[in-house]
């Protein structure tokens, strides 16, 4: 086999803040912190049945054990009901168990020897009921969260009239495993006057401050929520993060000693959530070129046993729904199905690459109908400049480089030329001089930034510099490996003009940012990025006023100082002051009449200048009408394209992705380093979405995938032969932090390549692949060669 090749470069000085502690194995999880005495743990015990009625629940002989310190179950709990939208969903199981891992109750030892005694000592009686285990089984029951959601847009009886060929089918996507190195953990510190400390492996500070707040019966003036960082989280840790610190909270509030909660594996994946899986019904109907004439679609999201985030995911989803396509007539339906699983949540993408494969998947339907290479259908749907730039949700798209990220990947990679030669060996294998048959595909993507729900678009950041020169930054942002703290810290030393090492992000910590959103929907690093800079600027406006002050009356400053303060100034010789490289100048062209930074800090703290300051961000222009399913929920779009070409063993149905060449709009880069670990990882973890993670539950409704051993994530060997990434930049994206765009989640949009290459080579192989689903496993492969060995059962 060739030697893969990956191609990366980066131009930036800033390191990713924890890259030296990562790889000396000082880096510091909710874990690693250490036991202190008296400490206590946590341990949950869950439910084994998917629905039931509980009858009785025994823990007198695990009161016994010596060692046992503490149980509790629902009714020890002053508010048992939480939830991200909708309160809905039990800390600890009271009347009713909704699935396999449920908690039920929860026990405090001092020591791990004895867990597995004590679980075998509590007896719990549940009356099993049948449960709903599938998406056709909720439909049937019409066992809904709510009512279905629509966005319309044009005129779908007409259009379908007129269309010369309509293809009526459905589309399934399964669900995805979060898959974070660092699981869910927790330690509570209770403190005098009873208020408590969480640290905890969160996205969403705040939330945990709220939901532990709630459980206790205390005020959120009691709770501080604590995160230094995550080891991963990917959306798993956005909102059921809150469920685990509240249980170690309540062990903690209750005994009065330091608790702690930490999942392993097993545990984690079989009490929390997933992606959501979706059957989509849908019809489209399409001219003899492709062009596409209407959609009509039924979205059906799994949400599993409680509500979480399922109806901003799945609305995010219907957004996306039309990925880089103008859809002039569609009619796209929505609805939220319970099931019998865990509350499925977020996750990278949350939603639009559900919405996304669809489009994709249709696009490859109508090019193998039609007998059309799939890109020529691709660029005729795809949106325009001046007309038909209007998604289904009436956001007008301006600004929009889709053509020029399209066009730039078909030169990287000599389109013509490449499918040219994978036609030509696809030929040879047909002859039987081959044993594997080539597929591949080029999709673009055009992912929305911006919490949908508006309220969340918010954030707060506070900067304090210390005498010294060096520089504390705290915000709402959460570091969970995605380099939000790299970005931030970037942003302030530019607006002093320092570098790395005088700037340091703090953990995130709700005593220092209150009611701040989650880090999620890609915009952790746009809200608090601008918050940290807008509070910057404020304090270096008052710096400049000083330093005019100081170069204008330097000759006699200490005499003159004490009649410093800062009141009108000439705004033209302020703006003059020059920050850069530790020093501040008179002016940018004279390097004559300067002070140092630190110096100038000095100045500023023995005359009493304040030198910390706070600011606020709220997204601007952004607004969503539900009722009428119209409006701009999204500040700006990221855009890219990717091209994958795949090879499938004709006799084994053995997936390798031979290539994959990215190009991303990323407007300016921040730190391109970052951003390209960022499409990276989020490419491979797409990959992982599309071929091999295959979620398996048991004919009861328990997970049986639910360890490393039985749950296929990508390995260095699942990757890319060779693959590249570049980037398109551009200076048009004016109205968010220096002109960047975010990237956390649309890479991830990028791996439907790789499942539409599967579709092509399938094609090419003279195979139906209109039933494939993802993920397309090698088995999913197989059955598609041999349809006649494999019977549905």
């Amino acid at each position: 086999m060739k030697k893969p090749k990956y191609y990366f470069k980066s131009k930036s000085k800033f390191l990713h803040d924890s890259s030296t502690s990562h790889v000396t194995g000082e880096t510091k999880f909710i874990d690693d912190i250490e036991s202190v005495k008296n400490e206590l743990i946590v341990t949950i015990v869950t439910s084994e049945i998917a629905y039931g009625e509980i009858k009785t629940i025994d823990f007198k002989d695990a009161l016994k054990i010596d060692g046992v310190e503490s149980v509790i179950t629902a009714k020890d709990i002053k508010k048992n009901l939480w939830g991200a939208i909708n309160q809905d969903q039990p800390l600890l199981a009271d009347t009713y168990v909704n699935y396999v891992g449920e908690p039920i109750l929860i026990f405090a030892t001092t020591n791990k020897e004895i867990i597995t005694k004590v679980k075998k000592s509590i007896k719990i009686k549940i009356k099993e009921l049948t449960p709903v285990l599938t998406i056709e089984q909720s439909i049937k029951r019409k066992d809904f969260f709510d009512k279905k959601t629509t966005l319309r847009s044009g005129d779908i009886k007409a259009s379908k009239k007129n269309s010369k060929n309509i293809i009526k089918s459905s589309f399934r996507n399964g669900g995805q495993e979060h898959f974070y190195l660092e699981s869910h953990a927790a330690i509570a510190y209770p403190e005098e006057n009873g208020e408590i400390i969480i640290h905890s492996s969160s996205q969403h500070p705040t939330e945990v401050q709220h939901v532990v707040a709630k459980a206790l019966g205390i005020n959120f003036n009691k709770v501080v929520s604590t995160v230094k960082r995550m080891g991963g989280g990917f959306g798993g840790k956005e909102s059921q993060a809150s469920h685990i610190a509240a249980l170690a909270a309540l062990i903690a509030f209750k005994t009065k000693r330091v608790s702690r909660l930490v999942l392993d594996k097993d545990q984690d994946m079989e009490i929390t959530g997933k992606r959501h899986p979706f059957k989509t019904d849908y019809e489209v109907g399409f001219d003899d070129k492709g062009k596409i004439d209407f959609l009509k679609a039924n979205l059906y999201a799994d949400g599993g046993s409680y509500l979480d985030l399922t109806p901003a995911i799945l609305q995010r989803a219907m957004f996306h729904i039309d990925n880089a396509y103008f859809l002039e007539n569609a009619e796209i339906n929505g609805y939220m199905c319970k099931t019998n699983y865990a509350a499925n949540t977020a996750f990278r993408g949350f939603g639009g690459p559900q919405g996304a494969a669809i489009i994709e998947h249709i696009i490859e339907e109508i090019s193998q109908k039609l007998n059309i290479d799939a890109l020529k259908v691709r660029k005729l749907n795809c949106y325009g400049k001046k007309s038909r730039n209007t998604t289904h949700y009436g956001q007008v798209i301006k600004k929009k480089l889709l053509p020029e990220v399209i066009s730039k990947l078909q030169k990287n990679i000599n389109y013509e030329k490449i499918t040219k030669e994978i036609n030509t060996y696809n030929k040879k294998s047909l002859k039987g001089e081959k044993s594997d048959i080539r597929g591949y595909a080029l999709t673009p993507c055009k992912f929305g930034i911006s919490f949908t729900s508006k309220f969340l678009n918010q954030g707060n950041a506070l900067v304090n510099i210390h005498s010294d020169g060096t520089i504390q930054v705290s915000t709402g942002a959460t570091e969970m490996g995605q380099g939000v703290n790299t970005k931030i810290q970037l942003v302030v030393c530019e607006c002093f003009g320092l570098t790395p090492e005088k700037v340091k992000i703090m953990p995130t910590s709700t005593e220092k940012n209150h009611n701040t959103s989650a880090t999620a929907a890609s915009s952790g690093s746009d809200i608090n990025s601008k918050a940290a800079e807008l509070a910057s600027l404020k304090i270096k406006e008052r710096l400049r006023k000083l330093a005019l002050f100081y170069f204008q009356k330097s000759k006699d400053f200490e005499k003159s100082f004490s009649e410093f303060k800062p009141s009108k100034t000439n705004s033209k010789l302020l703006e003059e002051i020059y920050f850069d490289s530790g020093n501040i100048y008179l002016n940018k062209k004279s390097k004559t009449k300067k002070i140092s930074f630190n110096d100038l800090v000095s100045i500023a703290y023995f005359n009493r200048v304040s030198l910390g300051d706070y600011a606020f961000f709220k997204t601007p222009s952004i607004h969503f009408d539900p009722k009428t399913g119209k409006g701009n929920p999204f500040l700006y779009y990221t855009n890219g394209a990717a091209f994958s070409e795949v090879s499938i063993d004709k006799l084994t149905g053995e997936l390798k992705v031979l290539k994959t060449n990215i190009v991303m709009d990323l407007g300016r880069p921040m730190i391109d380093g970052i951003d390209y670990g960022q499409v990276a990882g989020g490419f491979i973890q797409s990959l992982g979405w599309v071929t091999s993670e295959e979620l398996v539950y048991s004919p009861k409704g328990k997970l049986s995938t639910h360890s490393p051993t039985t749950y296929k994530i990508p390995s260095i060997g699942d990757t890319p032969r060779e693959f590249t990434i570049d980037f398109l930049e551009n200076d048009l994206n004016i109205m968010n932090v220096r002109k960047s765009k975010a990237v956390g989640e649309p890479p991830f949009l990028l791996g439907l390549s790789v499942f539409c290459a599967i579709k092509n080579a399938l094609y090419n192989l003279d195979c139906d692949s209109s039933t494939l689903k993802i993920p397309a496993t090698s088995e999913e492969i197989l059955k598609h060669i041999y349809p006649e060995h494999f019977n549905e059962h």
